[in-house]
């Protein structure tokens, strides 16, 4: 089988995978990403493909390809290529491959994997993703069974897929920019105990129920409540607020048409959200961190090699 360099593209951060007979052998990441600007990203990934080849004893010359996706194909990346629409599924996203060479930081040729979107006339039927898309086909058997995917992170996605593997709908929640900020830039900072991440199931129910039941403003600040005048634990109050800040994700879930439901993204979120959804009525499946890690390398050599 054939060897190939993969790059998950971030805003802030660059994956650069090696993967040899179907296995990701290595990983480089790279403290460059989209924001960064195209020409820090070129110097950023010749030296992260020269590191990573060279660690490995792997010449330039037996990589058949390098398979690029997620921000590096931004207007803010490398290529800025348009989203292609749904349903997308692994052959129209290799039907629409962008093949070019970069030299400033490879002879190798790069094949840029375009975005998706939903667009319709209402502001709820129109979306984007770029990397996700990707990932997705890691992540999917190769049965292609019809089910929801569920991604937490930065940028949560939620993607409906058909029986074909293709993606007929998606839609998209800041929960991890959101919790990000909450733990940063807020008085709760304090309240909660973000270094260890102990999920207590029970407080990261009444969190949720809490949400539900009064809105996410309120139940942000009694997490600080819960602290200062119950004596709650740091780690009891974490839990809360995660709770708190998963609620709307955990009932867009429930109301989901898709009886299966395959969790995925984040560690913390993926699991968080496993308990949360324990009682749903739907069918579950909670991937392993091992799965997840390789997922979008994986998944951009299944699109290469989809013909």
């Amino acid at each position: 089988m054939a060897i190939y360099l993969t790059v998950d593209g971030g805003t802030t951060n660059t994956r650069i995978s090696l993967v040899r007979e179907g296995r990701v052998c290595d990983t480089q990441k790279i403290g460059a990403g989209a924001r960064n600007g195209a020409e820090v990203l070129k110097k950023a990934l010749r030296q992260g493909i020269f590191d990573l080849l060279q660690r490995n004893s792997c010449a330039e010359s037996e990589v058949s390809r390098i398979l690029a996706s997620g921000m590096i194909t931004s207007e803010y990346g490398l290529c800025n290529l348009p989203h292609i629409p749904i349903p997308a599924g692994k052959k129209e996203l290799r039907e629409n491959l962008f093949e070019t060479v970069i030299d400033e930081v490879s002879t190798l040729p790069f094949c840029f994997i375009r975005g998706v979107r939903a667009m319709g006339d209402a502001l709820e039927d129109a979306d984007m993703m770029r990397g996700e898309e990707t990932e997705l086909m890691g992540l999917m058997g190769a049965d292609g069974a019809e089910a929801a995917y569920v991604l937490p992170g930065s940028h949560s996605k939620h993607i409906a897929v058909d029986g074909e593997g293709r993606i007929t709908a998606f839609a998209t929640m800041l929960t991890g920019e959101l919790f990000a900020a909450v733990m940063e830039h807020t008085i709760l900072r304090d309240a909660a105990d973000f270094d260890h991440n102990t999920i207590l199931p029970e407080e990261l129910k009444k969190g949720r129920d809490y949400c539900r039941q009064r809105g996410i403003n309120e139940a942000l600040f009694k997490t600080r409540v819960l602290r200062n005048v119950f004596g709650a634990t740091k780690e009891a109050c974490y839990s809360f607020l995660l709770g708190a800040v998963l609620c709307d994700e955990v009932k867009a879930i429930e109301q989901s048409p898709k009886r299966v439901v395959i969790l995925g993204g984040q560690k913390q979120l993926r699991e968080a959200m496993g308990l949360l959804l324990a009682d749903s009525g739907k069918e579950i499946r909670v991937l392993d961190d091992e799965t997840v890690k390789n997922s979008t390398a994986l998944g951009a050599v299944r699109i290469w090699e989809s013909v």
